[in-house]
């Protein structure tokens, strides 16, 4: 497995390409939208992010974070946010 280094900075600006599994078009579905927005909106409450752009395409999304002067953890933000919405997605009705 490769040794990336990934760059972290406070207050810095990164973009994120975040592919669905299998590239399957899970963004297609309403259902899954809705955990997606209910996983950011909690994250954001607790770990602080501006959004400068997102894109969300079928099997995969495109954005833009800007992080807290102080603060450059992006992958707990993304951890977060994947299980929480793996969780509001499993638990809604229908």
């Amino acid at each position: 497995m490769p040794n990336y280094r990934r760059y972290q900075a406070p207050g810095g600006i990164y973009f994120f390409t975040v592919v669905a599994a299998g590239r399957k078009p899970v963004f297609t579905q309403e259902m899954t939208r809705a955990a997606l927005r209910a996983a950011i909106q909690t994250v954001r409450k607790e770990h602080p992010f501006h959004i400068d752009a997102w894109v969300l395409l079928p099997d995969h999304l495109h954005c833009l974070w800007h992080l807290p002067e102080d603060d450059a953890d992006y992958p707990l933000r993304w951890a977060k946010i994947k299980r929480l919405t793996r969780h509001n997605w499993a638990w809604r009705p229908g």
